[in-house]
């Protein structure tokens, strides 16, 4: 397995030496591994993503200057307490997989001791642990002490969690926190209009995979297990992989049939071919897309879903004078992505607070664009897949106050409406197992 974990070590450098997303950053190192290889190489990058400043603050103090260490000696050292911590895997293996590796790096003295210093300390960091987690929900203790409590057991960090104590309190907080670092399921939406639920169900089962219909959306199937899309080659066409939010936005769009659609930020397509799925393939949808690389995903996505409806154009969204008018627009804005970080760990260490407001702007930008292009009576649907108000409430509210002929519809489908509070649609990880998201319908007045 050692050279699995050197592998993780290459793979934790592509994401924070060269900015690689996790996703690529595995995928081009696990080529040569078998399946169970593959999965513990996720299980490892994954993991020191998740639990990276929860890692260091459990290190911390076996190690005179933490951050004076190489980058592959300091990644070596979360691999190990990660495993020590986090995963059942034989102390000895632990340690001295991690010392065989250290002695390319350099320092397998220092990795030996402090790792075995680790182990014999491991209760009690867990009692320390235990009692952080009880202060967290605890309002008589300051909220500054709460904030550095949740950020170290959850690895999140404190400008987030501040916030979201003043949203949500000290125990949905770390709720919230707890559910981003959890392994979220492979969801799956089934192309109805080549086949149904139930069909590719009995299929997964033939393969010996568990699963079981999404809760709310009428076309997901949720995978038990880890499974990787792999396994399911050869169901291209029939599925895609998608969170049952993604899946229920498009559903506030209500395309139908015959309607002329927009898709303004498109790629990688699961939205826009589940567009088309609800029309029956029936009208015209234009997908917009600016990378030229993502429009090629977005291409191969639509073909494989044999779909006749979609035009897709490379180009700038803000760029785009149509002749016509739409009477759908769906708007899925290019965000922070802080709804998706169970599936995107890295993103937590991305950002902070003002970033947000760089994002309103353009999203803000990017809504006055499109809105010119919604016929009177058209309706307009504006997502993205982040917690924070800046980039949901706050954008509708002031693209409505210089946008005097547009308002906010409260109606939707029923399996939608428990979502869906003061016009505005919310889901977040703790509360349903799906990606935050918000969504608002907005019309163009007649």
């Amino acid at each position: 397995m050692s050279c699995v974990r050197e592998l993780a070590i290459n793979a934790l450098y592509e994401i924070w030496g060269k900015g690689k997303k996790p996703k690529e950053a595995i995928e081009n190192l696990s080529t040569p591994l078998d399946k169970r290889d593959r999965a513990f190489l996720m299980e490892l990058v994954y993991g020191v993503l998740r639990y990276r400043d929860t890692l260091d603050w459990a290190l911390k103090d076996f190690l005179k200057k933490p951050f004076k260490l190489s980058f592959q000696t300091l990644n070596n050292l979360r691999l190990g307490a990660y495993q020590i911590l986090f995963m059942q895997v034989p102390e000895w293996a632990a340690v001295n997989e991690a010392v065989e590796i250290e002695k390319k790096h350099g320092q397998p003295e220092l990795v030996n001791a402090v790792l075995r210093n680790l182990l014999r300390n491991r209760e009690a960091l867990s009692i320390k642990r235990e009692a952080m987690e009880q202060e967290a929900d605890d309002p008589l203790i300051p909220d500054a002490l709460r904030i550095t409590d949740i950020a170290t057991l959850t690895s999140h960090p404190e400008w987030l969690i501040r916030r979201w104590l003043k949203r949500f309190g000290g125990k949905e907080t770390l709720k919230l926190a707890q559910a981003n670092n959890r392994i979220p399921p492979l969801t799956l939406r089934v192309n109805t209009v080549k086949t149904s639920r139930e069909q590719i169900a009995d299929k997964l089962k033939e393969k010996g995979i568990e699963s079981e219909l999404t809760e709310f959306s009428p076309d997901g199937i949720k995978l038990k297990g880890f499974h990787s899309f792999r396994e399911l080659y050869d169901l291209k066409g029939y599925i895609i992989v998608q969170d049952e939010a993604a899946q229920l936005i498009t559903y506030m769009l209500e395309p139908e049939p015959g309607e002329r659609v927009l898709d303004a930020c498109a790629a990688p397509g699961g939205k826009t071919t589940h567009i088309a799925q609800m029309m029956r393939d029936q009208g015209e949808i234009i997908a917009v897309e600016s990378d030229t690389k993502r429009t090629n995903q977005l291409d191969e996505n639509i073909s494989e879903f044999g779909l006749s409806s979609v035009k897709v154009i490379c180009a700038d969204i803000n760029k785009i004078k149509d002749s016509g008018m739409f009477d759908k627009i769906l708007l899925d804005a290019p965000c922070s992505s802080l709804g998706v970080i169970r599936r995107n760990p890295d993103v937590k260490y991305r950002y902070r607070a003002n970033d947000l407001l760089d994002f309103k702007s353009k999203q803000l930008y990017l809504l006055y664009s499109v809105s010119g292009l919604l016929r009177p009576g058209g309706l307009l649907v504006y997502s993205v897949c982040s917690t924070e108000p800046e980039e949901g409430e706050s954008v509708v509210r002031e693209f409505l106050k210089i946008k005097k002929d547009f308002y906010i519809i409260g109606d939707t489908v029923f399996f939608l409406k428990k979502f869906i509070h003061n016009g505005y649609f919310r889901t977040y990880p703790h509360r349903y197992d799906m990606d935050g998201f918000f969504g608002v319908k907005i019309c163009r007045k007649r």
